[in-house]
């Protein structure tokens, strides 16, 4: 398994917020996340949403940083990606 990382450029609550995926597992993931401090409420379905705070720490656990039409190819190679479609067709 690999974690991958976009560059933050989403504002939101007063910070810039990029993504976290997995090419493999969820549940490593989650893992991962735990390991961060990424709250349960940060997942959104395929990935979580992350501070740009936590890149040094991302570094540090061995994700790599990618640009984010890299990260949906990763993730749709993955077939973890959970498309718009689905989304809407879920909620």
């Amino acid at each position: 398994m690999t974690l991958f990382f976009d560059p933050p450029r989403w504002p939101r609550h007063g910070k810039l917020w990029g993504h976290l995926i997995s090419d493999s597992a969820v549940d490593e993931l989650h893992a991962a996340a735990r390991a961060l401090g990424i709250p349960p409420r940060g997942f959104d379905r395929d990935h979580y949403d992350v501070p740009a705070e936590l890149r040094d720490s991302l570094l540090a656990l061995g994700a790599v940083e990618v640009t984010n039409a890299d990260l949906i190819k990763i993730l749709r190679a993955s077939g973890l990606r959970v498309t718009a479609k689905q989304r809407r067709e879920s909620s």
